[in-house]
């Protein structure tokens, strides 16, 4: 039984990087999915079937209620509210680290009169990590949750001396786990890094601004498998470890590549608190004016466009327009125009956002092109039409130095022809800087709500 266990065990393993290999092209993705998720049917019910477990109701249990909670989310949640249900879920699993690490050391210090027999000094480490970094998981996935779901400021939180704060806390947490290790029968030190931890959770993401909560959204999930892997280590559980190692560093990969697609180090986004009492956002906007056109002035453009770029962003999730505007797309297409859709790394709330949502309207594949492979081509392309973008296409980025956009590299929509934007209003965008490219004169501004200009603009086209 141990050696098919073993087997069944490296068989999802290896399932578990097939799928993420096939996760990095949208080609795939679908594959990937399935193929990862198949990999952890797996091992569950590999798991389930070991000998040890006395009693499966609370298991059977858990996976109704689990199932059933997961299934109504699944088929509820819209596109919108995505990158906050995924810091739910980075938190729950994070919590669920925690849980199962202390569970395992009240089981183990229960046995022998408060000690389990053989039990070395590095699983007491690989607790106290697990309960650290699963503990920071969840509150800071909390809060990320607060301010991705508009219940909290999405601005950065700033006081005197935060950082030095957050340090103090942490050496704390570090000085405990020594205790801990060195002395595990006491639970005191074990109880106080959970309680420290929590509160590090929440001064460490409060502190990042709503601009960079996809970046927050990458590391929390790394940070969700990081504990994992340690909560592997103290239940002896090699697909766990495996599984919770591919998590985490994929993760971190996916970090690092979000950050230099900002053109910012990871130690900028968490710890500069980039854009918490930046004013310089609406002050010039007051003073200029934009040139406001209708759908049958953007039908009669696109009717004479022959190359467009489409340029989504967070408001094309928010008005659930992705559909029509995919409509839009294949009627231009079929009239012999080239049309394709230029992804920003960072474009919505959470890493892949836009290419999710594409996927969902059934764009296909070919048509997405990452931001360093069509960025040159934006100044031989006769229409960039911008729907609901805005950071991403902001100029301050290149000039405006005490913007906190400065240095993000962004698409290059100002050197089209004709620059086409879709959106409510010209309220400035997650980072609080006014987007010069809507005062441009050879920007179209057609206002109101997307879902509804782009049906109008496709009923014109129709006709």
């Amino acid at each position: 039984m141990n050696i098919l266990t073993s087997f069944a065990y490296l068989v999802a393993a290896v399932l578990f990087i097939l799928g993420l290999k096939l996760l990095s092209s949208p080609r795939t993705a679908r594959k990937g999915n399935i193929t990862g998720a198949m990999g952890m049917l797996l091992a569950i019910v590999v798991t389930m079937l070991d000998r040890n477990i006395l009693d499966y109701t609370f298991i059977i249990a858990g996976l109704v209620a689990g199932g059933s909670i997961g299934a109504f989310l699944a088929y509820k949640v819209e596109m919108t509210a995505m990158p906050q249900m995924v810091g739910l879920l980075n938190g729950f699993g994070g919590a669920a680290s925690t849980l199962v690490a202390y569970a395992e050391y009240l089981k183990m210090t229960a046995r022998e009169g408060g000690m389990a027999a053989g039990t070395t000094g590095d699983v007491w480490v690989t607790v106290s990590l697990s309960v650290l970094i699963g503990t920071i998981t969840f509150t800071g996935s909390m809060v990320a949750f607060l301010k991705l779901q508009g219940l909290m400021k999405s601005a950065p939180v700033l006081y005197k001396m935060q950082k030095q704060i957050n340090a103090v806390m942490f050496l704390a947490t570090v000085a405990l786990a020594v205790m801990f290790v060195l002395d595990p029968t006491d639970p005191l030190p074990l109880i106080a890094i959970i309680a420290l931890s929590a509160v590090l959770g929440v001064t460490t993401v409060i502190p990042i601004g709503g601009a960079d909560m996809p970046v927050v959204i990458s590391l929390l999930n790394s940070y969700s498998g990081l504990a994992a892997a340690m909560t592997g280590f103290v239940i002896n559980n090699s697909v766990l470890i495996v599984s919770g190692t591919l998590v985490g560093t994929s993760g971190l990969i996916l970090t690092n590549i979000m950050c230099r697609a900002m053109n910012r180090s990871i130690f900028n986004v968490l710890f500069a608190g980039v854009g918490a009492d930046y004013e310089g956002a609406v002050t010039e906007s007051v003073e200029r004016t934009v040139v406001r056109y209708t759908p049958d002035d953007a039908a009669f453009i696109l009717e004479n466009a022959q190359s467009i770029i489409i340029v989504p962003g967070y408001g094309l999730a928010v008005a659930q327009a992705q559909h029509v505007l995919q409509e839009i797309a294949t009627l231009l297409s079929a009239d012999g125009r080239t049309v394709r859709y230029a992804i920003h790394p960072v474009a919505g709330r959470m890493p892949g956002h836009m290419n999710v949502l594409l996927a969902e309207a059934n764009v296909p594949y070919d048509l997405l092109m990452e931001m360093d492979q069509i960025n040159d081509d934006f100044q031989s392309t006769d229409v960039a039409l911008v729907v609901g973008a805005n950071d991403v296409v902001n100029p301050a980025a290149r000039s405006k130095k005490e913007s906190p956009l400065y240095g993000m590299p962004i698409l290059n929509v100002d050197q089209a022809q004709t620059v086409m934007v879709l959106k409510r209003s010209l309220n400035p965008g997650f980072a609080g800087e006014d987007n010069d490219l809507f005062y441009d004169k050879k920007t179209m501004m057609v206002f109101g709500d997307a879902k509804g200009t782009l049906t109008n603009l496709l009923q014109i086209l129709k006709k």
